[in-house]
């Protein structure tokens, strides 16, 4: 190949290689828009995915704290604030975003009334996505909390302040049988166990503190348990019952009398031996009262207290009374109006005494000095007070007594 040959091949050469360089180049240049947008939405991709877990921590600490207020026994409102208020404690912005408070939960596996459902949104700008749709991203994320029962009371009082709201006192001695004792008052005494006062139970709970404890024996938890959630009223929604047909107690009867069901306007003052028959007593005007020496039973029975009216038993007396085992009214046997605003209730008794059943009094006291219990132990007290200075074992297992279990120590969790 001659010289001149060799020089032209290498001039075209060089010309190719200049071309190719410029192709190269250019493709660059037209490729760099998407690989910069490309890494862009990976960027908005990772952004969003923290934004959601964001999120999700703030639904899931708001539906513990609604979970919270439910079982305690809020109201709508107080679940809902509750809710809203974790959440924007978490980063939640009502600002371009919704909150959903569902109880119980409007789907899952956990649609019960123990369990909240909170769902949140919130709007996250676009970025380098805006190119495609201006519109922002909405984040959706749901949290469900659940209560669940780890102890069952059979002594529950609900006032929320009380100093001493239970208190067991004097040389009482309570067995408490595979339940507990709750206190919904956060005072530093909310359980106080004085004086030669002694306590056994599964496990004794206070919103507040727990006093005396020298005298407590617990069987099922390691000790005593202080500033513990509040446990809502078990029979709140519990009807008022009707009056029913009027009726009177006879004076100075002679022998045995068997009592009906309705209205006792004028109050029941029982003497001699005396028989309820099955059904709800409506007393009003005065108290339910059962004089010394007195024999007073029945069964299938509930006893409702008018507001200015209140129980009072002699400890002379031979009281054996049992709630009715079904219906509306099942496992209740003492009912005091709600409407009630001050008052005690004293159950006092001999050894041979039973009272089986619910003594239900939400807005008074119940001062039990009978030594005496429920069939098989089952007797249950809910009441805005408990003053305990008798002797008696009492038991929580009373479902064939027509008796619901009440809610004390309960774990609140996150279970979707």
């Amino acid at each position: 190949m001659s010289r001149s040959h060799l020089i032209h091949e290498a001039r075209r050469l060089v010309r190719h290689l200049r071309a190719e360089g410029g192709n190269v180049a250019m493709i660059f240049a037209l490729s760099m828009p998407m690989a910069m947008g490309g890494a862009g939405l990976v960027a908005e991709t990772s952004y969003d995915y923290f934004q959601k877990n964001h999120l999700q921590a703030a639904a899931d600490a708001a539906a513990y704290a609604a979970a919270l207020e439910n079982r305690a026994g809020s109201d709508i409102s107080t679940i809902n604030g509750a809710a809203s208020s974790q959440a924007t404690s978490n980063g939640w912005s009502a600002t371009g975003g919704t909150i959903t408070v569902n109880t119980p939960p409007a789907s899952g596996a956990n649609i019960t009334p123990n369990a909240v459902e909170v769902l949140l949104t919130q709007n996250t700008p676009r970025f380098f996505s805006a190119v495609f749709n201006t519109q922002p991203i909405v984040i959706h994320t749901r949290a469900v909390a659940l209560a669940q029962t780890a102890g069952d009371a059979c002594i529950l009082a609900l006032d929320k302040t009380a100093s001493g709201a239970v208190q067991v006192q004097g040389n009482s001695t309570l067995t408490l049988t595979g339940c507990d004792v709750m206190s919904n008052s956060v005072a530093s005494d909310g359980v106080n166990v004085w004086g030669s006062g002694k306590l056994s139970a599964n496990c004794v709970e206070s919103a507040g503190g727990i006093t005396n404890k020298s005298g407590l024996t617990l069987t099922g938890c390691q000790s005593a348990i202080t500033q513990a959630p509040r446990v809502a009223d078990p029979f709140a929604a519990l009807p008022t019952p009707s009056q029913g047909q009027n009726q009177t107690v006879p004076k100075n009867p002679k022998g045995p009398v068997t009592l009906q069901p309705g209205y006792y306007k004028s109050g029941m003052s029982l003497s001699g031996n005396v028989v309820l028959s099955a059904g709800v007593y409506y007393v009003s005007g005065s108290d339910f009262s059962v004089n010394a020496n007195a024999t007073v039973s029945g069964s299938g029975v509930t006893i409702f207290l008018a507001a200015g009216s209140q129980v009072s038993m002699n400890g002379n007396a031979v009281v054996t009374l049992s709630a009715p085992t079904s219906g509306t009214y099942s496992g209740i046997l003492f009912f005091g109006d709600r409407t009630a605003t001050s008052g005690s209730n004293v159950f006092n008794g001999d050894a041979t005494s039973k009272l089986t059943g619910d003594l239900y009094f939400p807005t008074q006291q119940v001062t039990y000095q009978g030594n005496f219990t429920g069939t098989n132990g089952c007797t249950q007290i809910v009441a805005d007070q408990v003053q305990w200075t008798g002797n008696a074992t009492v038991g929580v297992n009373c479902a064939a007594q027509g008796m619901a279990a009440i809610p004390a120590r309960q774990a609140v969790t996150l279970v979707e």
